[in-house]
């Protein structure tokens, strides 16, 4: 029997490391989390409005005017407490001018709905359930993107040093 002792054993190599993620991907997935957590908080204050609407106007009778902004008010506070506590607890603490803004930008956005509702309601005479809650739903459609991008931008700004 011979033993071959110069036979060399093939040299273990580590896997190779994922490759590194492109400099833009981490921005770009912090928009889409914040996007989708806008969505969340949006998407609850979108089901209190429609509640709060069709209750008033299709239930109790009320004036489509008075229903649409009423209920708009009643989804802007508790989508306050979301966007606070939920999708924005990361940026700079609750401050009264973070307060401020926040009610006169979504006063500026109830006022936006209000206004394609009207449009829709009694401009084209779009009256019925199923057709009010059509125009409801385009104007809040329209006026959350006029929304999105106030809140990000100022205010529930991005602390500095918590983005570096």
């Amino acid at each position: 029997m011979t033993v071959n002792l110069t036979e060399t054993r093939p040299a273990v190599t580590a896997p190779a490391p994922a490759p590194a993620p492109t400099p833009d991907a981490r921005p770009v997935a912090r928009v889409v989390l914040e996007v989708v957590k806008f969505g969340v908080v949006g998407g609850s204050g979108v089901l209190v409005n429609f509640l709060v609407f069709n209750l008033l106007l299709h239930g109790l009778g009320w004036r489509a005017m008075v229903a649409t902004v009423l209920a708009s008010c009643i989804a802007m506070a508790t989508n306050y407490v979301g966007f606070r506590f939920f999708a924005y607890r990361d940026r700079a603490s609750r401050t009264r001018r973070q307060i401020v803004l926040f009610f006169v930008f979504s006063g500026l956005g109830v006022v936006m709905e209000s206004g394609l509702f009207y449009a829709g309601y009694h401009g084209l005479g779009l009256h019925g359930p199923f057709e009010s809650n059509m125009v409801k739903a385009l104007s809040i459609v329209l006026a959350s993107a006029f929304r999105f991008l106030v809140y990000r931008t100022w205010v529930f700004q991005q602390d500095a040093r918590r983005a570096a």
